[in-house]
């Protein structure tokens, strides 16, 4: 049933209405209804945020890699969402490398990068296994065509990232302050997911698992960084669905 976690998220939504930030950490894409963008657009609790690990852009690659190869889904889908949520950060995953990639399906690996301008991209050179799926396959692609190829993408993603962080810069955004310490503090807006994506450097040392308004002033590639403004928000209780991966990742 395509609309689990839909369900589940209204469910958590009217059961936990005293948690503030509730982020959807792996969706994948099979499970991104319809329905499921009208929940996050429905509840401030639900954050503008969506991990959504696509793997690749060129039908026959993901084919191979037995994932859904339909690629103008995901443009309907992705142009969906950011017409519903205008605030929305999305990150998705790439794997470089994998057998039989061709510089063609590669080069429209890049293009759909350039074209969907994702807020946060990570990327994994295809590492061979024996007993996955992938075993029959080989791993036909030399290291150094898997390097260079991986560079590229970060490249291009890191000129993408380094100009959505700017466009943050003047905005005030809500940071849930996680350390502190010689007279600055670290933080996460709501575009920063734990462990995976960047922080915001605050100046001065804020109270710990307080959401605090943040003037950002400075972006870089993966951090931003800011001033406090006026009002501290209470404590923040947050929950994540990072568990609700299907088996098949």
């Amino acid at each position: 049933m395509k609309d689990w976690l839909a369900q589940l998220l209204e469910q958590l939504v009217q059961a936990a209405p005293q948690v503030d930030w509730i982020r959807v950490m792996y969706a994948y894409p099979g499970y991104v209804t319809e329905r499921l963008i009208d929940v996050m657009a429905a509840a401030p609790q639900i954050l503008p945020y969506l991990d959504m690990p696509l793997q690749h852009a060129h039908p026959a690659a993901l084919r191979r890699m037995r994932r859904p190869a339909n690629i103008d889904w995901v443009y309907k889908t992705l142009d969906s969402m950011r017409s519903r949520l205008p605030e929305l950060a999305l990150r998705t995953t790439f794997i470089v490398g994998y057998p039989g990639e061709t510089d063609e399906e590669f080069q429209a690996l890049l293009d759909f990068v350039e074209q969907m301008r994702f807020d946060r991209v990570g990327a994994f050179q295809f590492s061979f296994e024996p007993g996955t799926t992938s075993e029959p396959l080989g791993d036909p692609i030399s290291p150094e065509v898997k390097q260079e190829r991986y560079e590229r993408l970060m490249a291009l993603q890191q000129g993408i990232a380094l100009e959505k962080n700017q466009a943050q810069v003047g905005k005030t955004l809500p940071v849930l302050i996680e350390g502190s310490n010689d007279g600055l503090s670290v933080g996460r807006s709501y575009r920063d997911a734990p462990e995976i994506d960047g922080m915001v450097i605050v100046e001065g040392e804020l109270p710990v698992g307080e959401i605090v308004p943040v003037r950002i002033t400075g972006a870089m590639v993966y951090d931003l960084s800011g001033i406090p403004a006026t009002a501290v928000f209470p404590p923040v209780q947050s929950i994540g669905l990072s568990d609700l991966q299907p088996a098949s990742r």
